[in-house]
């Protein structure tokens, strides 16, 4: 998954005739991001070389996004130890928000500059991205000259993609054309809602874009559309393996003679060769598989595991397992019990009893639990039945706040402590001091733009608001102030949506602390389809850090487990989950007190993703999702779960 590790085992398949005979588009998929940013930049690189050597442009169609940045970094490297040459390339995006001023910090003229352009040696004038200044009455003509302009090029030699939600290329939204042109278009709720982090509210995301059409992109000689991370992996299955529509307009790529869809394993996933393989070859069946399949006939054939049949099995494609094991019923007690042994009410481990099927350990007890949040609030969204159930159970539970998260706080939210603080302070002097400040933000606040970078006294006082509700948190659920740490690391301290490379000074932050707490287990974010990749950023320093002393062979880590818990954004598939806390009643209501400590993020977030109810809410139906799913499979019924999965060092 990405460049950070897998969290899945990939699965040995014995490969037979066709394992991709459900795919209607040539499909590659690397381990991480990087490596399928590296095949696409190397493709785009060596038609570069081949068309200067022949003293031919070449017409490339651009994309903007996080997908498409590491093609670009790549790209720049290129011209920098290989003395890549964009002398001759010629390159046209595919779109553009509109109104939108070039020099905006959410303007794909600024994104494409400081991402490439500014970095290598492709003259200005060969550079077309569509205007998002004009005046409304231009716009027919001027989407009908940059459609010309394609063509006068011969068309484009190589275009790339990246692919929404909705399954919108470029901006071609649901409903798009098969032979659209180049045009304005009103942009789905969907699209604007995903956009709302870089306009910091969906109300500032422009209703309009200028977008390439979908006969512009079929036009191009090749196409790559590239995707990464569990979120896209829906969307991917349905543009590879559905029907072609135009409720989907990545799906009209089944067209196009030389498309290839580029992946890391996390996109892929949703892909039958990936989730299903025994619907399309013959499968070496290892623990995980099995469980894997099961469950998937169980709701297949809406039974319950214990109640499937060998009948079950041989029509939906799984007769090779029961040939194998010889009866569906030995099969479903094997998945049964497994997912049995994953129920545990004692997340710490359960002290004097049989820990053999348990997953967590009796001893040592208590433990030294340490929890990781990368923003001020995950702990308690996430996990925060487990977080209260340890701290019931008397284990040392600490917590580390990996950042600030000082850009999710609204600026009506200083307004009101600095409201508060002046009101409470008798001190003349301090007084004075605190009107002033509160002058000051007034000021800043009334002159900011859409998109500004708040100053650092701004941004200290929302870290420290999100700060103040945390340990509100951690009282309420019985956490020590002083086992609450706020690592505050900096590759988040831009002040903007976009962050910084993690950097040395992130790593070591979180091994001196692994070092001072010592702990026996570690609970991380394995949330990686956080649209900000501030969750993936925060596991992958968790990962490096981890390796350092596993290298320098520090006695206390062989004896600590690390489980994955997953956030607002999604949850475990139920065959993959490898500890299972129940949440009764009493405790779902308490975690819910416990998110609303943090109430700068009650009622809206700034950031609220693609999902516009409240924190709690998604957490409370996540959980009770995963307990529903339990009992469909015929195990205990429960109020609500929250699910962990195992990394092993």
């Amino acid at each position: 998954m990405s460049n950070l590790r897998q969290l899945d085992k990939t699965y040995r398949f014995i490969v037979e005739s066709n394992p991709r005979k459900h795919e209607y588009i040539p499909t590659r998929v690397f381990q991480d991001a990087s490596k399928g940013s590296l095949h696409v930049a190397r493709m785009i690189a060596n038609l570069i070389q081949a068309n200067t050597g022949s003293d031919r442009p070449t017409i490339l169609g651009l994309a903007t996004g996080s997908s498409p940045t590491k093609i670009y970094d790549y790209l720049v490297q290129f011209h920098r130890e290989e003395k890549l040459s964009f002398q001759n390339v010629v390159t046209f995006n595919l779109d553009e928000y509109y109104p939108m001023e070039p020099a905006a910090r959410q303007s794909y003229v600024r994104f494409m500059h400081e991402h490439l352009f500014d970095l290598v040696d492709i003259p200005q004038e060969n550079i077309n991205i569509p205007d998002g200044t004009l005046a409304p009455e231009e716009l027919k003509a001027y989407c009908h000259a940059y459609e010309s302009k394609i063509q006068q090029y011969g068309g484009l030699d190589i275009q790339l993609l990246g692919i929404g939600r909705t399954g919108h290329v470029g901006f071609n939204e649901p409903g798009s054309s098969l032979d659209s042109k180049t045009r304005p278009i009103r942009l789905d709720k969907i699209t604007r809602l995903d956009a709302a982090s870089d306009f910091y509210g969906e109300e500032y995301v422009p209703p309009l874009a200028i977008t390439m059409g979908v006969s512009t992109i079929l036009q191009a000689k090749q196409i790559f559309l590239v995707a990464w991370g569990e979120g896209k992996a829906p969307i991917i299955r349905r543009t590879v393996e559905g029907e072609v529509s135009d409720s989907v307009p990545a799906t009209f790529l089944q067209q196009h003679p030389n498309c290839e869809i580029v992946l890391d394993e996390a996109a892929a996933f949703e892909l039958t060769r990936y989730k299903n393989p025994w619907l399309v070859q013959e499968c070496e069946w290892d623990e995980q598989l099995i469980r894997r399949a099961a469950v998937w006939l169980s709701a297949r054939v809406k039974k319950a595991l214990l109640k499937l049949t060998n009948e079950d099995y041989n029509e939906n494609g799984l007769g090779s397992l029961v040939a194998e094991f010889g009866s569906a019923e030995e099969i479903n007690l094997i998945v049964f019990n497994q997912l049995q042994h994953t129920i545990t009410g004692w997340p710490g481990g359960k002290p004097k009893v049989d820990d053999s099927t348990r997953p967590e350990r009796k001893a040592p007890f208590p433990k030294r639990s340490l929890i990781f949040s990368p923003h001020p609030d995950d702990d308690v969204i996430s996990m925060g039945g487990t977080l209260l159930r340890l701290v019931d159970q008397g284990h040392e539970v600490h917590v580390a706040y990996q950042t600030s998260g000082n850009i999710a706080v609204f600026d009506d939210e200083v307004i009101r402590h600095l409201d508060f603080a002046e009101q409470t302070v008798e001190d003349k002097e301090v007084r004075q001091r605190l009107e002033q400040l509160h002058e000051e933000i007034r000021k800043e606040i009334a002159s900011k733009k859409t998109g500004d970078i708040d100053s650092l006294t701004m941004q200290k006082l929302k870290g420290l608001i999100r700060k103040g509700e945390a340990l509100a948190a951690c009282r309420y659920c019985g956490v020590d102030e002083a086992r609450a740490y706020f690592l505050n690391m900096p590759f988040y301290e831009t002040g903007a949506v976009k962050k910084n490379p993690l950097g040395e000074v992130d790593i070591q932050l979180i091994y001196d602390l692994l070092q001072k707490v010592k702990p026996h287990q570690i609970f991380a974010a394995g949330d990686l389809s956080d649209p900000h990749g501030t969750h993936r950023v925060c596991l992958n320093a968790i990962y490096q850090a981890v390796d350092r002393l596993k290298t320098e062979k520090v006695s206390w880590l062989a004896e600590t487990y690390l489980w994955l818990y997953r956030g607002a954004w999604q949850e475990w598939d139920i065959s993959d989950i490898e500890m299972a806390v129940p949440i009764g009643p009493r405790d779902l209501m308490r975690k819910r007190k416990a998110i609303f400590k943090h109430q700068s993020q009650k009622d809206t977030a700034m950031f609220p993703g693609s999902d516009e109810r409240e924190f709690w809410q998604r957490a409370e139906d996540r959980n009770t999702e995963t307990a529903r799913l339990y009992n469909t499979l015929g195990l205990a019924e429960y109020e609500a779960i929250e699910a962990f999965k195992r990394y092993v060092f």
